[in-house]
This record gives C-alpha cells, sequence and structure tokens, in this order.
C-alpha cells in the first residue's frame, strides 16, 4: 500500500473514543454518522459499546453480514382500509419509546450490496421506507477497507460525504493499556513490549498470502490459553492455530526463556540487597517479563510493597550487554502506581521507602 489512500490521519481506538464521547454529546453533530475505519480486531465493535455504556443509551448493534436487506427494510402488507400496501418496521429499530441511543452498523463495507442500500438510507436520511430514526439516536458504522486485508465493497463519494470518518489504527501502547485494565496473561505484555510489531502482522499475512496472522483480537485469544491451565501440548496447538505457525514459534520461544530467567514468586520471597540482585533478569525479554509479572502478582498490599523494593533494585541486574534500564523502571514504577490506585492501594505505594528514594531521584534528574 502506498501512501495514506483514505486521506486520514491515523487515530488510536482511546482517541477515537473520546470524540465519539463528544460527539454524541453534541445534539447537532450526533445527527450526523461516523465511520470507523480500521483492521480486524483493532477494538472497533467494543468502543462503540463503551460510548454507549458511558452515555446509559441503548446501542442497537447490527451486524450486517448477517441480515438480509429485507430484514432493515421491514415486511409490507396490504392495508385493506387505505387500499394501499404498507411497509411494518422491524422490531430491532427503535420507536418513539426510545428517543435517545446509538445504532451501530457494523461490517457495513463487507455487507451485500443491496443490504447496503437499506443501511445506506439510514445512514444519508435517518429512514428507510416509512420509518425514521428518532432524533436523538446517533448512528455508527464500522468496516474494513480493502487493504485490510478483509472482504470489502468500495464506498461511493455521494455516502463518504455525509459522515465522519476515523482511520482507527493499532498502537502497541493502546494496546497495553487496554491488556492491563483486561488482566491479560503477563508473557504476552512481555512478548509485545519488545516485539510491538508483532501486535498485527496483517501486511506480512497478505503479502505471504497466508490464512492465519497476529492481531489485536488473537493475542487476547492467546492470553486466555495461557490462563486456562492448558497442557503445553495443548496450548501449542491453540497458539499455532491462533496467529501462524512462525508467530507461535518465536512466541513459545521467547516464552521458555521467560519461565527460565524469571521467577516472581522467588524474586517476592527473597530477602532486599545481594539475593534479590542475584535473581534479576539479564535479557530483555526478561526484564519486561519481571516488569509485568510483579505487576500480576501485586494483588494485595504485601506483594505490592515488595515489588517496589525489587523494582528499585533493577539498576543492580548483571547483564551481559546494555539493557533499558532505567526506562523499564520508570514504566514499572508507573504501572505499580496505576495498579495501586485501582485496587485502593495508594497509601502503600505512599509509605513505600523504595518509591520515595525512586521518585526523589527522579525529581533530582528533573531539576539537574
Amino acid at each position: 500500500m502506498h501512501g495514506n489512500p483514505m486521506n486520514i490521519p491515523p487515530l488510536s481506538i482511546a482517541a477515537a473514543k473520546a470524540a465519539l464521547i463528544e460527539q454524541y454529546a453534541d445534539t447537532t453533530l450526533r445527527r450526523r454518522a461516523s465511520m470507523l475505519w480500521g483492521p480486524r480486531g483493532v477494538g472497533k465493535s467494543s468502543v462503540v459499546r463503551q460510548v454507549a455504556a458511558h452515555f446509559g443509551v441503548p446501542l442497537i448493534d447490527l451486524r450486517l453480514t448477517t441480515i438480509e436487506p429485507v430484514d432493515i427494510r421491514g415486511a409490507i402488507y396490504a392495508d385493506n382500509a387505505q387500499g394501499k400496501t404498507v411497509w411494518f418496521p422491524p422490531e430491532f429499530l427503535p420507536g418513539a419509546d426510545q428517543p435517545a441511543g446509538i445504532l451501530f452498523l457494523d461490517e457495513l463495507t463487507a455487507a451485500d450490496q443491496r443490504l447496503q442500500i437499506s443501511a445506506y438510507s439510514l445512514i444519508l436520511d435517518r429512514r428507510v421506507g416509512h420509518y425514521a430514526l428518532p432524533d436523538g439516536w446517533q448512528v455508527i458504522a464500522a468496516g474494513n477497507a480493502s487493504f485490510h486485508g478483509a472482504v470489502s465493497h468500495d464506498m461511493g463519494t455521494a455516502l463518504a460525504d455525509r459522515m465522519f470518518h476515523f482511520n482507527v489504527q493499532t498502537t502497541i501502547d493502546a494496546f497495553l493499556a487496554h491488556a492491563l485494565a483486561s488482566n491479560f496473561a503477563p508473557e504476552v505484555m512481555a512478548y509485545l513490549k519488545v516485539r510491538p510489531d508483532k501486535l498485527d502482522d496483517t501486511q506480512a499475512q497478505l503479502a505471504a498470502d497466508h490464512l492465519v496472522g497476529a492481531s489485536p483480537r488473537g493475542w487476547e485469544d492467546i492470553s486466555n490459553v495461557l490462563k486456562s491451565g492448558l497442557s503445553e501440548t495443548a496450548q501449542r496447538v491453540f497458539v499455532q492455530g491462533r496467529i501462524g505457525a512462525a508467530n507461535a514459534a518465536e512466541f513459545f520461544g521467547v516464552l521458555r526463556e521467560l519461565q527460565d530467567s524469571v521467577d516472581v514468586v522467588r524474586l517476592l520471597a527473597a530477602e532486599r540487597g545481594d539475593e534479590t540482585a542475584a535473581l534479576l533478569p539479564r535479557t530483555l525479554d526478561g526484564l519486561y517479563g519481571m516488569v509485568y509479572g510483579l505487576l500480576a502478582a501485586s494483588s494485595d498490599s504485601q506483594a505490592l510493597a515488595r515489588a517496589l523494593e525489587i523494582v528499585e533494585q533493577l539498576p543492580d541486574t548483571r547483564a551481559e550487554g546494555a539493557l533499558p534500564l532505567r526506562e523499564a523502571q520508570t514504566l514499572a514504577m508507573e504501572l505499580l502506581m496505576q495498579r495501586a490506585l485501582e485496587n485502593g492501594l495508594e497509601a502503600t505505594v505512599i509509605d513505600s521507602a523504595s518509591y520515595r528514594r525512586y521518585s526523589e531521584r527522579r525529581r533530582k534528574e528533573g531539576a539537574s
């Protein structure tokens, strides 16, 4: 793909969510439809659900690839009193008793073109047949462009000109924030922190003409596999079947290294000083594996306080080559503070001598 055929700057899913929230809050802008473009698994559907939940309004989610054109237009019947045929609108479209909400037309570009005509009527005119969408409803559509590697029909300029467009792209920082909030397996987060290019390899997958490749949705499934308690043999089968053989081979290679070099349980039980220093990881994979492993283990005040002590000692790592120890230390401290705030353990961080010394050093470095 050369250049930017969409002529829209890329946007993170978090930024798209924030914009949609502001759009819905404005009653004038709410009447103009928005279109979320983006690759598979980037979170287009989930962010629309989150916007509806933010306002506490109903969400009607229409997967356009699973319905027929008549499902939107409704059924026709003969009204003998009027001497006319009349359309009954479908029950899933909102009536007057639901004055506000979000109508989500998912997989718009993949739908049958006959169905798109009916969907376009809702987008362009906010009506289909004799049915009119209530004024308080917002229409949001989502789909893939052809260069995303999915089935896609071109969108005409007449329709495109009636919508706000969001070019949603995957960013590793946004994904890791989502992964943390969703309690992903720490091994997945550590792997993607070191190899962010593996988050979504759609373009490489298409170039190699492979059916299966890595995607954000796929890594969520991999996390669930690792947390499921399956045997190692079964894990390999499921991981290969979700992200492809080559990706799985590299991932399991890193997983073995993490298992060999990072023992979070021993670290948490070790004494401060030399005993802890001897257990600190000496590779990049191990370094971030330890960070996310400690984060997962810091579910109570005692574990959190000990994790802060371990992170303070990171500069003592006896690595053979250069490692981003200060960067990893800063990341770990920030994540541990975030986890503490989420779990009501902020007092543990504030009372931690390790965290105070770290903060004081950061303050002096900033002042110098």
